[in-house]
């Protein structure tokens, strides 16, 4: 779902989320032991609508896995399937399906658009093609491989990607070309060739795949450019032939079409019909490792018009190698769309379900949470209606997550089964039933998040903190270097000594024990210090590892923050930042305006300071500004830090009167409460949160906590969508 991170179906990994942090919440603790007593009469509630409207219905939904539209964007080269048993393929039009062919069990083919693409190598050698084409992946480009006949022998291609111009192509392959590795590979070819869409028709029919594969060899062993292809038109079967050519303009058709005849003037040649579909069929090598047979049939379709439609009887469904080799149930269509290969999986909509509520919560999760869900999902899905141009919803949680086959267990499907039919209505009318993982104690009010006021999107308490069960605990410490940071609890031991303001110290029990900037281990940031056995620190303050309900960020300086908020602001931030506060909070506690050097920072919604602070959990935060201090000077005067006249020394007084000049970078401030804190001579913000995901609408981690607590489904929503109704057609 929109602004929430898609959830594993294993226990060590949780669903969705985002928040910030307020106290602990024990009012929530509080309101939820007195609930409890009432939920038998609770759990009663009536799902019947009263306004008597018609529940609606969707028998399949068809989810886009690659599509380009202006809504989402997720691109593929080309689409390989298999199943355990044959896949059937057809030509899909208004009137049903038109068989085309049917595959082998477990055989492999592969669909790419017939389009223009940059064609950077052509060579005999296997080993040389093999180079090329993982060149291309670890840059990042969808490289292909085909081979065909040549007088040479065989002859490996390597092409790239999918562009609707002959323009994009070139431009394309002169990018990649630039590579040194794969300029070498490529040779002095003299530049970037080309394939294209433009074809000529032999007029030639063949009974079979074979035949027309065998025929094509032949013409391309002579010096002739063909390949077996299927012609389709209209409402006609399938049929095989040869086409000559793969060109990018008329010109290049034309001298093929000249050497053509000129090498066998007994050909036939007329460009192909518009009106009819030619699926051009190439040996596939790109994901073999070894040259003693094709790993694929690469199937080459028109960008426009047809419809490709994949289906199997196997029960373990069809294979999409692209997306993470899932499986799915139901069928495929391929088609091209706006100028890209989309790739679209329709299945019967409760099944679809199935897989929704496996990827978006433990199946080990209590079976009223897990009815919650398939509830909330199912609603999602109508209320987004046909909403991706060719498809309802995309797979990723834009939409919803959606894993295939292998989302499914038996515990998520049961509750879709318990719950058929169910939806949340208001005033007669399918809600948005937007969800997170993890609210952070209190789910956010919608108009805090995105601006926009809806009746059953209200702030309510909950129950999210199941998420901190069996996490370490970790020491915010202080290293006699001065060095701040967290260590994790099973690296410190406790002595029965205090530093002189009265904190406790620990002591190191591992040799290079790390200091991590938050309390969670990141193997992609740089430790702050390590501390060899028997270090003694000081200790600041103990928490959870960071996780769904709590969880820490930063510390970020002045220039980290400006170059996070880079493009992110409708007013961009101008010199460097000094104080970072929040100005008004929202209803559940949210900040909904901040101010940086005073001055309002400028968002389109509330939830895009999450991704203006490089990618917060939520938005349900308060910001630790390191360097904010209030100073008392000689003769009462007050100060406060930092201001933008702060480029001077600082110097402190000690007890016996003397002053220097503080050049440490941190500073160490016993407050007026006798608190130890930890602040810095510089500008540096830490964002101190709870919650994951945008938090508005059910919070996945909440509905646990309800469940646990003796809570049904239908109670779990009417929870956190006010007023709503569960109906059933």
């Amino acid at each position: 779902m929109k602004g929430m991170n898609a959830v594993q179906a294993n226990e060590a990994k949780a669903p969705r989320a985002q928040e910030t942090k307020r106290a602990r919440l024990p009012k929530a603790v509080r309101t939820m032991t007195v609930l409890i007593t009432g939920v038998m009469a609770l759990s009663v509630w009536t799902s019947v609508p009263s306004s008597g409207a018609a529940v609606p219905k969707l028998d399949s939904i068809r989810v886009a896995i690659f599509i380009n539209t202006s809504k989402y964007k997720l691109e593929t080269g080309a689409a390989t399937f298999s199943a355990a048993g044959a896949l059937q393929v057809g030509v899909r039009q208004p009137s049903g399906v038109i068989p085309l062919f049917q595959t082998s069990p477990g055989e492999t083919v592969r669909f790419s658009l017939d389009d223009y693409k940059p064609l950077l190598l052509e060579t005999t050698d296997y080993m040389t093609a093999l180079s090329a084409v993982k060149r291309l992946k670890a840059m990042g480009a969808s490289g292909m491989m085909t081979a065909s006949s040549d007088p040479r022998g065989k002859l490996y291609q390597i092409a790239e990607g999918s562009y609707a111009s002959a323009a994009e192509a070139k431009a394309a392959g002169d990018r990649w070309l630039k590579d040194s590795t794969l300029a070498g590979l490529a040779g002095k070819s003299g530049g970037t060739g080309m394939i294209g869409p433009l074809h000529l028709d032999t007029d030639l029919i063949f009974a079979s795949k074979a035949e027309a594969l065998s025929a094509a060899q032949t013409y391309s062993a002579a010096g002739v450019e063909a390949y077996a292809a299927i012609k389709q038109n209209g409402s006609a079967p399938g049929v095989y032939t040869v086409v000559v050519g793969a060109e990018s303009d008329q010109t290049a058709l034309g001298k093929a079409k000249a050497q053509a005849q000129q090498i066998n003037g007994a050909l036939t040649l007329r460009q192909t019909d518009a009106d009819a579909s030619y699926i051009l069929i190439r040996d596939d090598y790109t994901t073999n490792e070894s040259a003693s047979k094709p790993a694929a049939t690469l199937y080459s379709i028109p960008a426009a018009g047809t419809k490709l439609w994949l289906s199997t009887d196997a029960p373990t469904g069809i294979k999409l190698m692209e997306r993470y080799n899932r499986s799915y149930r139901g069928q495929f269509e391929v088609s091209g769309l706006n100028n890209k290969l989309a790739v679209v999986n329709e299945l019967p909509f409760e099944q679809y379900l199935y897989a929704v509520v496996g990827a978006e919560m433990p199946s080990s999760w209590p079976a009223e949470a897990l009815k919650s869900q398939a509830v909330a999902a199912r609603t999602y899905a109508l209320y987004q209606g046909f909403g991706f141009q060719i498809a309802h919803v995309v797979d990723t949680t834009l939409s919803q997550a959606y894993g295939g086959i292998g989302s499914e267990k038996p515990a998520t499907i049961a509750a879709v089964d318990a719950t058929s039919g169910e939806v949340a209505m208001y005033n007669g009318k399918v809600i948005e039933t937007v969800f997170s993982s993890s609210a952070g104690g209190a789910s956010a009010d919608s108009k805090e998040i995105w601006g926009s006021d809806v009746a059953y999107l209200k702030s309510v308490e909950s129950p999210d903190s199941s998420s901190e069960k069996g996490l370490y605990r970790w020491y915010r410490i202080v290293l006699p270097n001065g060095s701040v940071g967290y260590m994790r609890e099973d690296l410190l031991d406790a002595t029965d000594q205090t530093s002189a303001t009265g904190q406790p110290i620990l002591r190191v029990n591992a040799d290079g024990a790390k200091v991590r900037p938050i309390p969670l281990i990141q193997d992609n940031v740089p430790v702050v210090d390590q501390a060899n056995r028997g270090t003694l620190v000081v200790q600041l303050e103990k928490v959870t590892q960071s996780n769904e309900m709590s969880w820490v960020r930063g510390t970020y300086s002045s220039a980290d923050l400006l170059t996070m908020m880079n493009g992110k602001l409708q007013k961009p931030v101008s010199g460097s930042i000094s104080t970072l506060e929040v100005s008004q909070k929202g209803p559940s506690g949210r900040p909904i305006e901040l101010l940086a050097n005073g001055q309002k920072l400028q968002v389109k919604y509330p939830d895009l300071f999450r991704s203006a602070f490089g990618g917060l959990p939520s938005t349900f935060f308060s910001i630790d500004e390191t360097a904010r201090m209030t100073i008392a000077g000689g003769g009462g005067a007050i100060r406060n830090r930092p201001t933008a006249s702060d480029s001077g020394p600082f110097y402190l007084i000690g007890s016996d009167g003397s002053a220097r000049e503080l050049k440490e970078k941190n500073v160490f401030i016993l407050n007026g409460d006798g608190e130890l804190r930890a602040a810095t001579k510089e500008p540096g913000f830490r964002f101190i949160g709870s919650g994951n995901g945008h938090g508005v609408g059910l919070s996945q981690y909440g509905a646990r906590g309800l469940a646990e607590l003796g809570y049904d489904y239908k109670y779990i929503m009417q929870y956190y969508y006010k007023d709503v109704t569960i109906v059933k057609e």
